[in-house]
């Protein structure tokens, strides 16, 4: 429950996220079209379009690689969050449905119970 996430994050988390909030903002949208404006007239000085097409494509290749590997760091520790605050509603909801079922002795409503906490921790079960 929300009680068993960690608050400490490694120097690499906290790196992915300094990432990936920089990365989403305009300046480095702006950086990237800055990069092809100066490396587009660059074949005039370089003067081998193999050249000039290579430098530009390793250029890319790098950043992407690594964007990819920041981004998906950002994107597993947002979607782990999101399920355990998902997991701590249907705890809540089951603790609530029970009690209701108890003062009322609804045997459908014991069920339901049943069903949502089985429910919790199912994303460790089924996940690949």
């Amino acid at each position: 429950m929300p009680s068993d996430v960690s608050r400490h994050l490694s120097a690499f988390d906290r790196f992915a996220g300094a990432a990936s909030k920089y990365v989403s903002r305009g300046t480095f949208f702006v950086m990237c079209v800055l990069l092809v404006l100066v490396w587009a007239p660059s074949f005039f000085i370089i003067g081998s379009l193999d050249t000039w097409q290579l430098i530009i494509n390793t250029a890319t290749t790098i950043v992407t690689f690594l964007l990819v590997a920041l981004l998906q760091n950002t994107q597993s520790r947002a979607d782990a969050a999101i399920q355990h605050k998902l997991n701590a509603i249907a705890d809540a909801l089951a603790d609530l449905m029970k009690q209701v079922s108890e003062d009322h002795d609804e045997k459908p409503l014991h069920t339901d119970v049943n069903e949502l906490r089985d429910a919790v921790g199912l994303e460790n079960k089924e996940s690949a």
